[in-house]
């Protein structure tokens, strides 16, 4: 029984093959402007980097925000129930998820894998991947920089504003007073890791907490959400995937 499952991100395109419950192999690729030629290109990197014939798939699933662009998938998954299968596969014991992408943030609630309850903020960019990315760039440090770079300061300056717009304003500004950039990277972590923070008490907070996503492989963003929760967070070895490797178990989930 092989199946594929294809992440439709804003920002990238993820696809997971899947033999029998068993991952033989994965993907990232940008989206740019096309979520459909994105998705074939996945689908096609995977399979010859599997050296499976199409054929033998026996079922494509997409998810993410670009699901249903996707018309060559035999179903679209909720982005919701995607995370909540992956992270079940991985971390069985995990009954919150917090997912961080370019386009949203969300928590999710799950028991055994399936979804309880979940709150998601895809109104705004702010606490998401999108806030970072403008932040970042405000400051011209690269995006992988950002939050090593955070974990370097020893005091983070104070960010009032999480309206990405003023947001990015107030850094510039901080610069021009002579703040470090480092202290300024941390105060819109820490601002980002409060909000998102917030959500997860809305729905629940409990111990066996999941960080998926991209903005998972952000290491301030970790630390700062574990600071905020006092909690340690379970994040896979590659956070991006998750989704994706959900919406490839959904028709054994």
């Amino acid at each position: 029984m092989i199946s594929m499952g294809i992440d439709s991100g804003s920002a990238t395109t993820k696809a997971v093959l899947v033999n029998n419950g068993q991952i033989i192999s994965r993907i990232v690729l940008p989206t740019a402007f096309d979520f459909l030629t994105a998705a074939e290109n996945a689908y096609n990197k995977v399979l010859v980097d599997a050296g499976v014939n199409k054929k033998d798939v026996n079922g494509v699933y997409a998810t993410g925000y670009g699901r249903n662009s996707i018309k060559f998938a035999d179903k679209a998954v909720s982005e919701i129930t995607a995370h909540a299968i992956g992270v079940y596969y991985l971390y069985p014991e995990v009954n919150r998820v917090i997912d961080i992408g370019g386009q949203d943030s969300k928590v999710i609630s799950v028991n055994n894998g399936k979804v309880t309850d979940f709150l998601m903020n895809d109104k705004c960019a702010a606490g998401t991947g999108k806030f970072l990315e403008y932040t970042s760039r405000a400051l011209e440090v690269p995006i992988d920089e950002f939050g090593p770079l955070a974990l370097t300061s020893k005091k983070a300056a104070g960010i009032t504003s999480m309206c990405t717009v003023f947001a990015e304003s107030e850094a510039i500004s901080l610069r021009a007073r002579g703040f470090k950039k480092e202290d300024i990277a941390a105060g819109l972590i820490e601002s980002v890791a409060r909000r998102v923070a917030v959500m997860v008490r809305q729905v629940g907070l409990k111990q066996n907490v999941a960080f998926v996503g991209g903005v998972a492989k952000n290491t301030g963003i970790k630390v700062a959400l574990e600071k905020e929760l006092n909690i340690s967070l379970f994040v896979p070895p590659d956070p991006q995937v998750t989704g994706a490797l959900g919406a490839a178990l959904y028709s054994i989930s």
